[in-house]
């Protein structure tokens, strides 16, 4: 009895772990979206050039589109964006624009369902920051 009592809470921490345990995504997605303001206007005009790579860099706050990666896309494809659960976006740029990725995000595709925690803000801070990455 003791084994299958184990056996079930085991379960049910690697299905919570999983999921990323949700509740603290909504308060720091808000303190995100105060410090990116700006950016994510710039990054609205980046969209129309996201295949130049290199003039995006410049308009996309990394540490912001990062922060907010790990808060919302992490527990599925990666700290590091190698992949887990999800598949791997280390050359996700190379394959689709920032507007293709705020698509993704919003409305998922395969297996990965729409992101509705993700506020539009944080789903183009983060589209130009993967975009990048080719």
């Amino acid at each position: 009895m003791k084994k299958l009592l184990s056996a079930l809470f085991l379960g049910l921490i690697l299905v919570l772990a999983a999921c990323g345990g949700g509740g603290d995504e909504g308060a720091n997605d808000d303190n995100a979206n105060e410090q990116t303001e700006e950016g994510t206007n710039e990054e609205g005009t980046d969209e129309g050039g996201g295949e130049s790579g290199e003039g995006g860099d410049s308009n996309v706050d990394a540490e912001a589109a990062e922060q907010a990666y790990q808060q919302n896309c992490a527990s599925c494809h990666g700290g590091d964006l190698g992949g887990g659960m999800g598949p791997s976006l280390q050359q996700v740029g190379s394959k689709y624009s920032a507007e293709d990725i705020v698509g993704i995000i919003k409305n998922g595709k395969g297996s990965m369902p729409a992101q509705e925690q993700v506020s539009d803000e944080d789903a183009q801070l983060i589209a130009g920051w993967l975009a990048t990455k080719k």
